[in-house]
């Protein structure tokens, strides 16, 4: 039997300052999900509590993240993920530290290093990005609030992993 993973991504909701709530939306096009990873910009926890209702959550902690978001024990700096056989790494912004960190991690016969990432979600940019570089994926699922900093309906991400490998849909609501 295949085991596979179906994983909701968002990022930079940016809630209530771009939009007063999630949109609807979200609800069908995470239907069946396992898990939820917000890449940060979440602003106020009550996103997640709403996200909560659909799968478990976790989220990486914003440059714009402060005050009660900072206490919410789902929300860390990076998380490392080993799900289905893969490593996934969750943070919010700058990726190509993490491409870096990945190369310097491999050891001399070519072999990963338990902590490297096989695939990093991230956001910061509002913009969707599925990108492969040195055998690593990177996921940028934009936001669905404020996608290229515009107001209105963006997007978001569905990861599906298993059996050591990865596909990624990016989602426009």
């Amino acid at each position: 039997m295949v085991c596979r993973m179906r994983i909701g991504l968002l990022s930079d909701t940016h809630i209530p300052e771009v939009a007063q709530a999630l949109p609807p939306q979200i609800v069908q096009a995470f239907r069946g999900v396992d898990l939820i990873l917000h890449a940060g910009d979440i602003y106020v926890p009550s996103v997640l509590d709403e996200l909560e209702c659909i799968a478990p959550v976790l989220a990486a902690r914003g440059d714009d993240d402060y005050h009660s978001a900072l206490a919410d024990e789902r929300v860390k700096d990076r998380h490392v993920l080993k799900l289905e056989g893969q490593t996934v790494w969750l943070v919010h912004e700058s990726p190509y530290y993490y491409l870096l960190a990945s190369r310097q991690a491999r050891n001399s016969s070519g072999q990963k290093e338990h902590d490297s990432p096989d695939i990093v979600v991230f956001g910061h940019e509002h913009r969707a990005i599925v990108q492969r570089h040195s055998g690593v994926l990177f996921v940028n699922p934009g936001s669905p609030t404020f996608l290229n900093y515009r107001f209105g309906l963006g997007t978001v991400g569905i990861l599906d992993i298993g059996s050591g490998e990865a596909e990624v849909r990016i989602l426009q609501l």
